[in-house]
């Protein structure tokens, strides 16, 4: 097995258990089990656990966010469009049967209070979340698109976990019918 395809066994395999069991749930063992890399291999890949839980926020921001990307550029014909685009993907999200919530909300805590790289990285997600939102408020030309963008920030971040904790998989249909409100309330 060449280094790219250890790396990728190995992150699939931590993505699966880190999301649905919890990272500190998960041990060197398990990853390998699942990955059906040798133990010795995958410490040649990967030095610690931190290591690949760092590959492993990484790579889950970079498919999260594309993903939704993707879907608002599929679904979103209108500026109007696009924002509310964000809430239906939610919707379709939450209803998969892996849903487990917000994977760096998880991490966060977990393990933000003690591990510097892991707050790092749920606090550079968010970031990104935020701004790709903000791009979005962009176009519509409201007079205060930051207070926009943190509506909507809020109320995806909210969505996320009401669905999660409580099982409320309608949370992304509340969501979008109170951005709907603040998009007619900014746009005036």
């Amino acid at each position: 097995m060449d280094v790219e395809e250890v790396t990728t066994r190995v992150l699939d395999a931590a993505e699966e258990q880190f999301y649905e069991r919890g990272i500190q749930a998960v041990g060197m063992d398990a990853i390998r089990a699942r990955s059906g890399v040798s133990l010795k291999r995958l410490y040649q890949c990967f030095p610690s656990k931190n290591h690949i839980v760092a590959a492993y926020l990484r790579r889950r921001d970079t498919r999260w966010r594309t993903e939704l990307a993707e879907y608002v550029r599929t679904h979103g014909h209108t500026p109007r469009r696009a924002v509310l685009a964000v809430f239906d993907w939610l919707s379709e999200w939450f209803h998969r049967p892996e849903f487990r919530g917000c994977a760096f909300v998880n991490s966060f805590g977990e393990l933000g209070g003690v591990s510097p790289a892991v707050a790092k990285a749920a606090r550079e997600h968010k970031e990104a979340v935020a701004a790709y939102l903000r791009r979005l408020v962009e176009p519509l030309r409201v007079s205060d698109p930051d207070g926009l963008t943190a509506q909507l920030t809020v109320l995806l971040e909210g969505a996320t976990v009401v669905a999660a904790v409580t099982g409320d998989l309608e949370a992304a249909r509340a969501s979008r019918a109170c951005a709907e409100t603040a998009l007619d309330a900014a746009l005036g």
